[in-house]
Order: C-alpha cells, then structure tokens, then sequence
C-alpha cells in the first residue's frame, strides 16, 4: 500500500515501515515519472486535495457496489450473484459516482481515425476512468492512447480498493485480442508507471458477504413482511462492526428501510433498547458517543450498534459516556442487560 504527501517539491512517497515491499528502486521510479509528466504530477495533486484520506472515494465504490446489488429488489449481497451484463455496466456506474461526488467537467473527444470521448477534463486536461474488480483488468480503448487513465479496482471480498493515474504509452501496453482492439496494461509496469494515489485502501466493509453462513441466515429471514425483524436481527448479532446502508436496505428489502431503524413500535432502536443495545449513526454527535465509549465509530452511510451498561466501580477507568444524566460504558457478557438510554436527536444534521 503506498501513501504520498505533497511536499514543497511536489509528491513524495512515505517511508511507512509498514510497506517494507516498496523498493528504492520502485520510488525512484514514481519521482522520475512525475518529473517527466508535468500533467500527469497536476491532476495527481488535485484529486489528492479533494481526498487526502480517500473516504470520499471509498465510499463512492462502497455505494456503486450497493447500488449494482440493489438489495432491497434483489436481497443480494455478494458480487458473485450480479448478472454478467451487471457487472460489464459497474464501470459506468463508477465513472458517473466519483464524477458527481467529485464535479469533474466532462471530458472531451479524443484520438485520430475514430473519437473517442474522454470521462472527465480536470485542470483542463483530459482523463479517462477505467474500472476493474479484477486487479489488472483495466480495459484501455486505443483512442486514448498517450492521455492520462484513471485506474479504479475495487474487491468485496477482500475489503480492498486501490486508485492511480496512468499516462497511456504502447510500449507499456498489452496488445488489445478482443473485438474492440482494448489493451490492458503490462504487469510489470503497474508499480512504476502508475502514480498510485491509494493502493489497496481499506474498503467500506460489506457485512452481509463477510458474516458467518449461519449467522447470515439468522438474519436473512425468508418469507413476506419479515423486513422489520431482518434489521433488528442485523444490528443484534453484528454488533460494535460498522454497517453500511447497503446491508441494511438487503435486510428490510423494502424502499422505506431508513424507518426500520427508527424510534417506534417494533421498530429497531426501540426494540433494542430494552436490550441494552444502542445505533449510532454518521453524525458528529453520535460519532463523538461512540468515540468516548471506544466503540467502532461510524461513517458516512454507515451504522453501527453497541450494547451498554451503568458504570460501576468495578469497571475501573474503562472508556465512558454520560447520557440522559447517568454514565455508562461499553456492556461486557459479564454485565447485566438494563435499557438503554436515547440518544440526543440529530434531525436537520448532515452526515459527517
């Protein structure tokens, strides 16, 4: 996984001891590379301002590949049940999301013979997305030859991502075999003649596809009408674990699963309460809740559930919170079950 900063004299690769793969040689590679392509050092500089953790860009593929399982028609939770033609059209979506969270202008036509219409034009300069689920698969149009690529992978499986820039060159291209003449790029030259802006970043987890078969099933209750018990088995048993909308809008499988999570009769955060159990949301207030306590904090368009008990002297300086004029900290087995206190209200705040 490689990290840069944007010092004085442009990128710089960190010396993590954590990446202990990275090569000297590999690095020099990088800094030659951003010499000799000015552009390619400007719009490597830009999107890294826009996203210096790569949150934004994360959550961007988290939310495509959601949206591609579209769990609440569907119930699917793992990229192995979407149809062929649905995972041949998750490049578009992609390209379209990060464009609209991004605002990058559209890009314009490009090559000689044929035109070929570029995704974006950023500083001015035009860039073209190509995403892969598999590493490697990037599928590059010959039309965009000697332009900039914007790679994208994503795994659900492994939780993983990684995104960086490629000046498109022949020589480091594999010759296109199918019928649209599109080359990928050598495995060779994947470490130094790509500009990794994040490589292999952690990925929003999707916590259906990674629960245990059984645990799953305990959840996914079959039959009509069980959307409301689906959640409240989710945030039960998948606890102090960050889950994402995706896998609830699978678990209520209905249009409306924001209200499952709702104070009310039967529904999620009422029900739970009496158990103890708490959901905190991607809102600074309930952020700063889970942060006090020590628990999983979650983030944009994620959830995450935790139970409580009374603070007692026994507890010793655990982690602790005051809410509704009493204090609390994160429940062991070894605690008794007592109801939870509400939440403060977040109505009219944005998520962080």
């Amino acid at each position: 996984m490689r990290h840069y900063y944007r010092g004085t004299q442009g990128w710089n690769l960190l010396p993590f001891e954590e990446y202990e793969d990275v090569r000297a040689a590999s690095w020099l590679a990088n800094q030659e590379l951003l010499r000799l392509d000015p552009e390619l050092k400007m719009v490597g500089d830009y999107i890294f301002s826009l996203d210096p953790t790569g949150q934004r860009f994360a959550s961007v593929l988290r939310e495509t590949i959601d949206q591609l399982l579209n769990g609440e028609a569907t119930g699917r939770y793992a990229w192995k049940q979407l149809f062929k033609t649905e995972k041949t059209h998750a490049g578009t979506l992609v390209e379209i999301n990060l464009q609209r969270e991004f605002k990058f202008a559209d890009g314009g036509d490009v090559g000689t013979a044929s035109k070929h219409p570029m995704d974006y034009r950023i500083l001015g300069i035009d860039v073209d997305c190509k995403f892969s689920q598999d590493f490697g698969g990037w599928m590059i149009p010959p039309e965009a030859m000697d332009h900039l690529c914007l790679l994208v992978w994503a795994d659900d499986s492994q939780s993983r991502w990684s995104a960086g820039l490629f000046r498109v060159r022949e020589e480091w291209l594999n010759t296109g075999s199918n019928r649209d003449k599109k080359l990928t790029l050598k495995a060779e030259y994947r470490k130094d003649k790509v500009l990794w802006l994040w490589r292999d970043a952690k990925l929003p987890e999707n916590v259906l596809l990674h629960l245990p078969d059984s645990t799953r099933r305990e959840i996914l209750l079959e039959g009509p009408r069980q959307g409301q018990r689906r959640v409240v088995e989710l945030f039960r048993r998948v606890q102090n674990r960050r889950i994402g909308r995706g896998a609830v809008r699978t678990a209520a499988q209905q249009l409306d699963y924001m209200a499952r999570l709702r104070e009310g009769k039967n529904r999620a955060r009422t029900v739970l309460r009496e158990e103890g159990i708490v959901i905190v949301g991607p809102f600074r207030r309930h952020q700063a809740i889970a942060r006090k306590i020590g628990a999983e904090v979650p983030q944009r368009g994620e959830f995450v559930s935790f139970r409580l008990a009374e603070a007692k002297p026994d507890h010793g300086d655990r982690p602790r919170v005051e809410l509704e004029g009493r204090t609390w900290v994160l429940a062991t087995p070894d605690d008794p079950v007592v109801t939870a206190p509400r939440l403060p209200k977040v109505t009219g705040e944005d998520e962080v």
